[in-house]
């Protein structure tokens, strides 16, 4: 599978970017320059809803935890060092349910 991958320098350049473009998959880090990865990606879920979202962490705290299975809906959350193949498995994973969620959607939108 390809991917079109685009890359942010930061949590603000990251927020322009979604703006402008849009994207099945969003890979963030916990700890981004300019903000928190998983700051970012609630507000990611709350604009972009069918997104999919992954954080990158070098540690999962139990509240933390919570704050991404409530807040941020993550799709999976990856602990450091993440290997290529891994990483590259989760987000055809998560490319997938996108996919397999904006077909439901479209199936059940009432038709004119």
């Amino acid at each position: 599978m390809r991917f079109d991958v685009t890359t942010a320098t930061s949590a603000r350049e990251a927020e322009f970017i979604l703006r402008k473009k849009s994207f099945k998959v969003v890979v963030a880090d916990h700890l981004m320059p300019g903000g928190n990865g998983m700051s970012f990606l609630v507000r990611a879920r709350e604009e972009y809803p069918h997104m999919q979202r992954i954080l990158v962490t070098g540690y999962m705290k139990p509240e933390m935890l919570l704050r991404s299975v409530n807040e941020a809906a993550l799709f999976r959350y990856l602990l450091k060092p993440v290997s290529v193949v891994e990483l590259v498995n989760v987000v055809v994973e998560a490319a997938k349910l996108h996919d397999a969620l904006l077909k439901v959607a479209a199936e059940t939108a009432p038709q004119e």
